[in-house]
């Protein structure tokens, strides 16, 4: 007899460290000790279970029949038919359970050591029927041989890492959509590994920060996006480009996003560049731009630090769009918003300002844009605004919020300047200068063409 506090301490310490019940451990013990019986003292087709008494130790072993009639079992005709069939053509009709086919019927073949006619199992019990399962005491035995030992031993192994997975998938399976820390562990290619606690987690080049070095041991917030079953364990996919990593971040560093006093209402993000997040305040007194920001920006720079030095503008949120749109292209002072038909808007500002409105390669009105929802148009308080023109706006405006004719003016602006500086260039006179000899006869190849 083996010592039961040892046994059971041994239990508890398995369940916290792989993450599993007690329950499930003991199940896998019982099914391990009862592989064991059948290797040793059982018969090939029986089925054996074990069922151990935690207050004593000891396992009891049952031997489980199923209870099958006439019509569910092959008679020696429909046997024979079958061996026969097999020898032309050794294709047997199965259903989904692998079980043969007969006539449409689902039907077995009838082995002593796993099924019992009805009428012999109504002598034990009287109430059973077919299809359920009779279950008969065996002999307790208390010795096994070494190879008996070893299938009980390959069994509770493979039983702890099923459960363990099971456990894993249930556990990140209810953390999709949240954030949690991991360390880099290895670099295969484009993909990065993280470990994350119980398992690994993997990076793909499509969810990373352009332009963000990994190197191992380093440790980084990530965000789950999935999680998906694997027959090698749950595969779970991470992200650092995603827009919500933004908004989960803020909920760690401030309190009132995490109590709801704060909420971010929109947020617009090109990963590794830039963000803007539009927040509003459920409470009065609650200053919602403030308190993301924290004392001498303590609260932002956080965020900002842990996204590798990405910008990120937080702007208040308005029921008024007019309001709202003209927060969004901050830090740029907006003279007037109109709102346009088709969620469109003409927004007017200062001159000096305008380049700062637009953004490098329009990236502050692209994204105050996608924070809105609007179609936004930037111009100077000198030019002038052609419905017309709206309407008739290119593809490039149609169902995509990030664009904005300030894109377009700023594209025409610089092919402006580009074809003045060409006209420049061809006007000027040539200087004959060492290691100017192909340009030299560029510009008399192209003054002869003007002379002809």
């Amino acid at each position: 007899m083996f010592d039961l506090k040892n046994f059971t301490a041994a239990i508890s310490q398995i369940a916290e460290e792989k993450g599993i019940s007690a329950e499930k451990i003991i199940e896998s013990i019982e099914s391990a000790v009862a592989a064991a019986y059948k290797k040793d003292y059982g018969e090939r087709g029986q089925i054996i279970k074990a069922k151990m008494d935690q207050k004593t130790g000891e396992v009891l072993f049952r031997q489980v029949k199923i209870v099958v009639d006439k019509d569910t079992i092959f008679s020696e005709e429909e046997l024979a038919a079958m061996t026969t069939a097999a020898e032309e053509a050794p294709v047997v009709r199965r259903n989904e359970d692998g079980k043969n086919l007969i006539d449409g019927e689902r039907k077995v073949r009838f082995n002593p050591e796993k099924h019992i006619m009805l009428a012999e199992a109504k002598k034990i019990n009287p109430k059973i029927k077919v299809g359920e399962e009779l279950e008969t005491v065996l002999e307790t035995k208390a010795d096994f041989g070494r190879i008996a030992a070893q299938t009980a031993k390959q069994v509770v192994l493979q039983k702890i890492r099923e459960a363990e997975r099971e456990s894993i998938l249930g556990e990140f399976k209810s953390k999709e959509g949240q954030i949690v820390s991991g360390i880099v562990q290895r670099i295969e290619g484009r993909n990065i590994f993280f470990d994350i606690g119980k398992t690994l987690g993997v990076l793909v080049k499509e969810e990373q920060i352009p332009g963000e070095f990994y190197r191992p041991g380093q440790r980084l917030k990530v965000f789950i996006v999935k999680v998906e079953e694997n027959p090698k364990g749950p595969l779970i996919f991470l992200s650092r480009a995603y827009p919500k990593l933004v908004s989960k971040l803020f909920e760690l560093e401030v309190p009132e996003v995490s109590a709801g006093s704060v909420l971010i209402k929109s947020l617009a993000r090109e990963a590794g560049s830039r963000s803007k997040i539009a927040v509003a305040s459920t409470m009065e007194g609650v200053d919602p731009i403030g308190s993301m920001v924290g004392q001498r920006g303590t609260r932002v720079m956080a965020v900002i630090n842990e996204l590798g030095g990405e910008k990120t503008d937080i702007i208040e949120w308005s029921e008024d769009p007019e309001k709202y749109i003209a927060n969004s292209l901050s830090p740029a002072k907006v003279i007037e918003v109109k709102i346009m038909q088709k969620n469109k808007a003409l927004v007017t500002v200062p001159e000096d300002q305008l380049s700062l409105a637009i953004g490098k390669d329009g990236q502050n009105v692209r994204l105050a844009a996608k924070l809105t929802g609007w179609k936004i148009d930037v111009r100077g308080p000198g030019q002038p605004f052609d419905p017309s023109d709206s309407q008739d706006r290119p593809e490039d405006l149609k169902g995509d919020a990030a664009s904005s004719s300030a894109e377009a003016t700023a594209d025409e602006q610089g092919k402006e300047e580009k074809e003045g500086e060409e006209k420049t260039k061809e006007l000027s006179p040539v200087e004959v200068t060492e290691g100017g000899e192909k340009y030299k006869k560029i510009k008399v190849k192209k003054t002869k063409e003007k002379k002809s």
